[in-house]
């Protein structure tokens, strides 16, 4: 979610409410602390989730399709990950026994989440029967069996069942749908051990389970509300799954109970990367007003007093959003002149991607904006013709509060986030964290205050 597409979600959300757009707030904006973070991974300049999320969280720049390694350890190379993991600001908050949790609209094993628990040589090995014959041979597990083993996570809400369940499990939800694991393990029934009776623990997969779920008499929550990804908000049934501000909601409720605070890791950068990487910029523009409405409500549960909240990307997306357009023109609409080859164009364009339009030498006639595009099918046009739009390689903007909120400045290295939270909250290597001493009557309030949330609410 690089500046172009935050600048259009923020017009969008206000042309939602029936205003011109432009002059639109969003909730992230409000903070009030802003830096960049330049996002290219240790080998590439154009950078993946997997390579970025391992910086943000882990505090190491990592090599792309690596999770929760080093670039030491090289993709693919099963047996390069050993003495090469690194540890999440998440793990160590858990370690310090504060509670934490991750909430995403994509596969909770998806490469942006699994860097807060997991370390694998490959972003995609989600499950057993995705590791090739030499990783297995080398004693590497699966991600989603990391999830369940690596770090105790009080609060899992997202998609991902498939890798979760045996492949002779069907699906609760679509019965033509198996589980994908060939150890014949089911890792939400693992999870539950111990946690159902002893530690109020449950596992939910639907709305109305979900919204059973007495936050008060729950301490460990799983939520898998589809076989992989969520669905995009456009096509989301609410009466079968919950949103993502609903399940920010269920998972700080939950959290917050721990008098030592908690550590939050929230994201939507499944979907509005999967928008983009789809062409489909109404897709990926809403799940952005989306999430931020999920900002919002998280920041309605929270005191800036003691909770550091961050919101951040892992990378960009090649989306422009220009042209000549006039004030409160729809954000998808049409430029207000004609191309030199006169036909119209939309002022929200892909630099490559599926959207491609030439046949013949010639650019197809643009869809009128009333029809497709109204739904969310329309493909904005391309100019290099791809399968799938690619990432960007410029940096991406970091929004904070609350406290050392005012660490983020200037142009850092997206290793250096980690490094913030962890600080602000004394976790490991900054456990001895000398703020405790500081005289101030304030900062000491502030530092004595369990830092009830560390929050990447990720696009």
């Amino acid at each position: 979610m690089g500046v172009s597409t935050v600048t259009a979600a923020r017009i969008l959300k206000g042309q939602m409410d029936g205003n011109p757009g432009e002059e639109t707030i969003l909730k992230m904006e409000t903070f009030p602390y802003v830096a960049l973070s330049k996002t290219y991974n240790v080998d590439q300049q154009m950078p993946d989730s997997a390579g970025t999320a391992t910086a943000y969280l882990c505090g190491v720049k990592a090599n792309y399709g690596t999770v929760g390694l080093s670039a030491a350890a090289l993709r693919y190379q099963c047996n390069t990950a050993r003495g090469n993991e690194v540890t999440s600001v998440l793990h160590r908050a858990r370690m310090a026994g504060k509670s934490v949790g991750i909430v995403s609209t994509a596969r909770v094993q998806h490469a942006s989440p699994a860097a807060a628990y997991a370390h694998s040589a490959n972003r995609g090995w989600y499950s057993d029967s995705d590791l090739p014959p030499d990783a297995v041979r080398d004693g590497c597990r699966d991600i989603a069996y990391q999830l369940v083993h690596n770090t105790d996570i009080n609060v899992i809400l997202g998609g991902g069942r498939l890798y979760m369940l045996p492949n002779d499990t069907a699906d609760p939800e679509y019965s033509s749908t198996r589980g994908d694991r060939f150890d014949k393990t089911n890792l939400i029934t693992e999870w539950l051990k111990n946690k159902k009776v002893r530690l109020q623990g449950s596992y939910v997969w639907n709305k109305a389970q979900f919204d059973g779920v007495d936050e008060e008499e729950t301490d460990y929550l799983m939520g898998l509300f589809e076989p992989k990804d969520t669905r995009y908000e456009l096509q989301r049934n609410p009466e079968t799954d919950p949103s993502l501000t609903e399940m920010v909601e269920k998972a700080i409720k939950i959290l917050r109970k721990n008098p030592k605070g908690y550590y939050l890791f929230v994201e939507d950068e499944g979907r509005i990367d999967h928008g983009h990487h789809g062409g489909r910029a109404l897709f990926a523009l809403t799940e952005a007003v989306h999430f931020d409405k999920a900002i919002e409500r998280a920041m309605d549960l929270t005191s800036v007093l003691d909770t550091l909240s961050v919101v951040t990307a892992d990378h960009s997306h090649v989306f422009t959003f220009g042209g000549y357009s006039v004030r409160g023109n729809p954000v998808l609409g049409f430029s207000r002149v004609t191309a030199d080859d006169d036909k119209s164009f939309t002022t929200a364009l892909y630099g490559n991607g599926p959207g491609y339009q030439i046949l013949n030498g010639t650019r197809l006639t643009t869809t009128p904006f009333c029809s497709l595009i109204e739904f969310g099918e329309y493909r904005q046009q391309a100019a290099v013709p791809l399968d799938s739009e690619t990432h960007g390689s410029e940096d991406v903007a970091i929004y904070a509060q609350g406290p050392m909120a005012h660490l983020f400045h200037g142009v850092q290295e997206q290793s250096y986030i980690a490094h913030v939270m962890a600080y602000a909250a004394c976790l490991e290597p900054y456990d001895d964290c000398i703020l405790k001493d500081l005289a101030a009557p304030l900062q000491t309030t502030l530092l004595l205050l369990p830092l009830s949330l560390a929050s990447l609410l990720l696009f």
